[in-house]
């Protein structure tokens, strides 16, 4: 970053250029889209643009939201906007959307709304474009309140690195980059800008109330701190620039050591036990925050005690099931831990919904399963190790047998075992994921469980020496074909 006396020797728009292409900005942009609500920031912002775009080998285009908010002081807002850019000769989409309306469906707070409403149209209007890239007005002000406003809200290290110069907003089905060419100046400077250009921006009244959480950090906590140190600003972006390089060594070593921990499976990330238990805390840290953010496409609403909590969940037994925002679970496994929207999305197994008479002799097909059923000798049976065919003794099974899913007070003997357990406690044994155990198929005769799918038989149902018939049962798998 330039010092005080390089700053004095240079214009702003030579600073704001020199950090456009320091950071990349621009770099294979032909169109940019340029965020322009019509306040001090952004009509600086938008000027020099201009006066750069040729520099730069970039084609502007204005986007102005009407929020629909402050009444007739947004219309004059979008009325301000539309005579600017057709003063500067500057093509613009200026539209209006309801973000009351959107906040209630999605029962989020009115700045939260009014933010997800308005990178939506600027991804939507520049998709229309052909472009990717949004620039938007923030200064080093806007940073500052940032970090601390992360602070307060207990967003960790990643918080303290603040707005960076290029990021991706992301929503469920858009995305845009957003670019910020004003981070390297302060909001003062944005001001006497446009003071000085004979620029009369719009003031945004809301700006001024003390309800958001931004507005009470800029008008009564900055003050307050700068009254201790009149340099806090200073500090603040000095604490963000160091977070951010050692956030990148970080990401480095996340980038090393992440496919010998990580596994992806559809929606699920499964992390390896024993590899994560052997990093030390930081890297835990960072290797579960990006793994919440590839499963999820954001770290919206995990805060820092989030990551705490799923510490502290590394060092509980298997069952273990934590819950986390936007309907994530974090699951502890014998072997493993999960990161998931849906915890039986892994299981191997189709939902059992239902109790299914198996047709003995004979094939049954029921959903995700096609179970065939045959009687054979002694002499025709095959020795093989496939989890899901069994013999069983018909003498003792008889041919009334069903497929369910597992009930309370299920009892069951393993092959080799002397004394019937619970069938629950069996699962557990058998490190079954808790997940799993609802859609594990349990054959049953009247009498008791003689068979759980794809582990073992009941001692009971087994073939002697004596068994004259044999029934071979097979379970198919179609839901997984």
């Amino acid at each position: 970053m330039a010092s005080n006396k390089q700053r004095d020797r240079q214009t702003l728009e030579q600073r704001i250029l020199h950090f456009i292409r320091e950071n990349g900005l621009t770099s294979g942009k032909r169109r940019v889209l340029a965020a322009v609500s019509g306040g001090p920031d952004s009509v600086c912002l938008l000027n020099i643009l201009n006066a750069l775009s040729n520099e730069l080998g970039i084609e502007l285009h204005v986007a102005h939201l009407n929020h629909r908010l402050r009444g007739k002081e947004s219309e004059a807002d979008a009325r301000y906007v539309a005579q600017l850019v057709e003063r500067l000769g500057i093509p613009s989409t200026i539209e209006e959307r309801d973000v009351k309306a959107y906040r209630a469906l999605r029962r989020n707070s009115l700045e939260e709304a009014a933010r997800e409403v308005r990178y939506t149209f600027f991804a939507e209007t520049a998709a229309i474009l052909g472009t990717d890239c949004v620039a938007v007005g923030h200064t080093s002000d806007d940073n500052v309140e940032t970090i601390l406003l992360h602070l307060v809200r207990g967003t960790g290290t990643r918080g303290l690195r603040g707005l960076q110069p290029r990021t991706t907003w992301r929503s469920e089905d858009k995305s845009i980059e957003v670019i910020r060419p004003l981070l390297c100046i302060s909001r003062e400077e944005t001001v006497d800008y446009c003071r000085k250009n004979n620029l009369e921006p719009r003031i945004d009244s809301s700006n001024l109330t003390m309800s958001p959480l931004r507005n009470r950090i800029r008008h009564e906590l900055l003050p307050l701190l700068e009254s201790y140190n009149e340099r806090v600003t200073d500090a603040l972006l000095r604490t963000a620039r160091i977070a951010g390089d050692e956030l990148d060594f970080l990401d480095r070593e996340i980038s090393r050591l992440w496919d010998s921990i990580v596994r992806l499976q559809g929606e699920t990330v499964a992390l390896d036990k024993e590899g994560l238990l052997a990093l030390p805390p930081a890297l835990q840290r960072h290797l579960l925050r990006k793994a919440i953010e590839d499963v999820s496409g954001s770290l919206k609403d995990i805060e820092t005690r989030h990551i705490e909590d799923i510490l502290e969940a590394l060092k509980k037994p298997a069952g273990k099931k934590l819950n986390l925002p936007a309907g994530l679970v974090f699951i502890v496994e014998y072997d493993r831990f999960l990161l998931t929207g849906e915890p039986a999305a892994l299981s191997p197994f189709p939902p059992l919904d239902s109790v299914v008479s198996l047709e003995i002799p004979g094939e049954t097909v029921f959903p995700g399963w096609r179970v065939s059923a045959s009687v054979i000798t002694p002499e025709q049976m095959k020795s093989g190790d496939d989890d899901y065919i069994a013999c069983l003794s018909l003498d003792e099974t008889g041919d009334k047998l069903t497929v369910r899913s597992r009930e309370t007070g299920d009892r069951f003997q393993p092959l080799g075992m002397d004394q019937p357990k619970k069938l629950g406690e069996y699962m557990i044994d058998e490190k079954i994921p808790r997940a799993w155990r609802k859609r594990v198929p349990v054959v049953c005769s009247p009498e008791h469980v003689v068979w759980v799918v794809g582990w073992r038989i009941d001692q009971r149902s087994k073939v002697t020496e004596d068994t004259r018939r044999i029934l071979r049962l097979e379970f198919n798998n179609v839901s997984r074909a």
